[in-house]
């Protein structure tokens, strides 16, 4: 009986979800906004549009020079902005934000069914916001579950940004929560990722993970478990290096979470292919990282919603905290340096569908609009591998576009307000969408 009301809760809530996708065809369409910001510079350009066929960018340029067929679904979007569909590489829908639930509890305590439903409104909540493409780097203890949440997304079951997924992750044994400090060390807890020890183990969860699934691997390359609970590095560079070279086998690309200066280094001499966090990483680490063509994802707006949740910030009123000023001379010293930098907010420990929030720190912290564009657009696609795919409105790619009222091309804040979005040709919402 409970396995029957399962699924018909799930049914009820899929049937939600469909009610708000637009029809699988894919016509013709003629967008036409203000201005369509293209990635191909800085600037937007007034006066253009964009005619989508197929799931595909048939034209784009001055509304002069586009001929739209007859038939044509014309969308008007005055006032408003095009931009490519937005990329974050760093999130989290398994997870909601720590001020409701603690992470612990809901690794410990929420049912992975229930996690499984709130990862797939929360995969709508982030394509409705103007984001069609996440990086989710881990499921933090629900297994192999997005591995189901990307299938269903792909086959229409429900609405979601294309995801590229790092299943359970790999961290070193003992090292990673729930404990195992401040449990009893008699009981055995469920992991929020994947423990190894030694290289065999290793390369054991790689293919494990890569037989599930998994389009990126994920490795913990250090974190709080020094004496006093500072960051230290877990994995040696024998481990991720047998981690990294299995995975590159496969074709498969390496993101690392690494805080301190020397889990940064371990990681970039080990060969992984993205840096998360980095907040700890001195200015040599970082010229390593450029020299290596490591990517970095700052995750700027996890340390100002923690600082929030448990440190007592507040944004626009209280001084930024010790870890928050880090984390801003971090980023500020990979753009001095000329690192990679792309969009990676770790979502999830704030708000799905506030993604926008990250773009808008980068700017804080000294990019302009258009760069942080670039950062969550064509970049982020460089760093997925896809750039001949999508990240850029041009011809051939792939018709994932959203616009915003206004600019954020000189208003990042404007991303705070979508109104239209496309993946893959379909439409998702427009300025009647509640």
């Amino acid at each position: 009986m409970r396995k029957k009301l399962r699924v018909t809760a799930l049914l009820a809530i899929l049937a939600g979800f469909n009610a708000h996708a637009a029809p699988a065809s894919k016509g013709d369409v003629l967008l036409v906004p203000d201005r369509v910001w293209a990635a191909d510079g800085q600037a937007a350009h007034a006066g253009w549009v964009v005619l989508v066929h197929d799931g595909a960018i048939a034209a784009v340029g001055p509304a002069a020079s586009v001929s739209a067929p007859a038939g044509a679904q014309r969308i008007e979007l005055p006032g408003a902005t095009l931009t490519p569909g937005l990329i974050d590489l760093h999130s989290h829908v398994f997870l909601h934000p720590y001020n409701e639930t603690l992470w612990n509890d809901q690794v410990l305590k929420e049912p992975q069914d229930y996690r499984t439903l709130e990862a797939a409104k929360h995969a709508k909540d982030t394509l409705l916001s103007g984001f069609t493409t996440l990086r989710d780097l881990g499921t933090e203890g629900a297994g192999y579950a997005d591995v189901s949440v990307k299938r269903a997304i792909d086959e229409g079951m429900i609405p979601g940004p294309r995801l590229f997924i790092a299943t359970r992750a790999i961290v070193a044994s003992d090292s990673y929560g729930p404990g195992p400090r401040g449990f009893r060390p008699d009981v055995d807890l469920p992991g929020g990722a994947q423990e190894i020890s030694g290289t065999d183990e290793a390369m054991r969860a790689v293919r494990e993970q890569a037989g599930h699934g998994a389009d990126w691997i994920k490795l913990y390359a250090d974190y709080r478990v020094g004496p006093d609970g500072g960051t230290a590095p877990t994995l040696s560079l024998a481990e991720m290096k047998a981690i990294v070279d299995t995975a590159h086998l496969s074709g498969r690309p390496v993101a690392a979470h690494a805080s301190s200066d020397e889990g940064v280094k371990l990681a970039v001499e080990a060969g992984v292919d993205t840096i998360e966090h980095g907040y700890g990483a001195s200015e040599s680490t970082f010229r390593l990282m450029k020299q290596k063509g490591v990517a970095y994802e700052p995750t700027l707006t996890a340390v100002s919603s923690t600082a929030e949740y448990f440190e007592h910030y507040v944004p626009g009123k209280s001084e930024p905290t010790a870890r928050m000023r880090e984390a801003d001379r971090a980023f500020r010293t990979a753009m001095k340096v000329g690192v990679i930098i792309g969009n990676g907010s770790d979502v999830g420990v704030f708000t799905h569908g506030t993604n926008w929030r990250e773009p808008a720190a980068m700017v804080n912290a000294g990019m302009t609009p258009a760069q942080a564009l670039h950062a969550a657009t064509d970049v982020a696609a460089k760093i997925l591998r896809k750039q001949d795919s999508f990240g850029r409105i041009a011809t051939g790619l792939r018709a994932d576009i959203a616009a915003f009222a206004g600019d954020p091309s000189q208003h990042i804040d404007d991303l705070q307000h979508p109104v239209f979005v496309m993946k893959d040709g379909v439409v998702y919402r427009t300025p009647q969408t509640p």
